[in-house]
């Protein structure tokens, strides 16, 4: 299962990306949690120390070894489906968790990720997953990444959105791009919501939609300042999420919320 987490800047898909992650990590699936966001902070959210993370070989390298290992030669996106050896090199592992990154950030006015998004959708394509293996992508902020196609090949997207005009407009353009690159199962999570006129809000926008409401919480702040927390709901109701999914998957349905 190939799961996209998009939405809006600051929305919070990280912090739902790596909670998913470690939730689908305790139920002893090896996840493959891959940082498709420049700013690079999944990794952070995982628990992965600082110095490893910047030390740790980018995804776009990997189009190097893959010409090293042609002879310069062949089409790029021909990969070998037993990639497991290739990403070793651009893996940290904690537990269950395998975390990869796509690349660093850029300098303002500089280069494109034309290169980097080529790699990622190469590498996510041709990804053959076992049947205890799970993709987790933190995909970039806006709709970048979806125009350059970085998404293609996942099984569901799920698109985190505040109960805000502009934060939920940006959710219905990263959707209408992402059913035009021919994903069909696309659910909307609504987070930091404060009462239940947000609540009401969302569901004007969304319907049926609506895979998951997530309070706002304090303790979520508190944690991206790097403070240990436990039992955050957010936590709880990530959890509600995955059962439902893994019971899909189970039941041998189409990932649909």
């Amino acid at each position: 299962m190939k799961i996209a987490v998009a939405g809006k800047g600051g929305v919070g898909k990280t912090t739902v990306s790596a909670e998913l992650a470690k939730y689908f990590a305790q139920e002893g699936f090896t996840v493959f949690a891959v940082d498709a966001d420049p700013d690079l902070s999944l990794g952070y959210f995982l628990g992965f120390p600082e110095e490893l993370i910047l030390k740790l070989r980018p995804l776009v390298e990997m189009r190097e070894d893959i010409l090293a290992q042609s002879g310069g030669k062949g089409a790029f996106y021909t990969l070998n489906p037993d990639v497991d050896e290739l990403l070793a090199k651009y893996v940290l592992q904690k537990e269950n968790i395998k975390f990869l990154k796509m690349g660093g950030l850029k300098r303002g006015g500089t280069e494109c990720y034309c290169r980097e998004n080529a790699v990622l959708r190469a590498v996510i394509s041709n990804l053959l997953l076992e049947k205890k293996e799970i993709v987790i992508l933190d995909m970039g902020a806006g709709i970048e990444h979806l125009t350059r196609g970085t998404s293609e090949g996942v099984d569901l997207m799920l698109i985190v959105t505040e109960p805000t005009k502009t934060s939920v407009q940006s959710a219905k353009v990263i959707a209408k791009l992402a059913e035009e690159l021919g994903i069909k199962n696309i659910q909307f999570i609504g987070n930091k919501v404060h009462c239940s006129a947000d609540y009401e809000f969302l569901k004007q926008n969304f319907a049926s939609n609506l895979a998951l409401v997530i309070d706002y919480e304090e303790e979520v702040l508190k944690e991206s300042r790097g403070e240990v927390v436990q039992n955050k709901k957010l936590t709880q109701a990530i959890v509600g999420l995955g059962e439902l999914l893994l019971r899909r998957v189970a039941e041998k349905q189409v990932i649909q919320i």
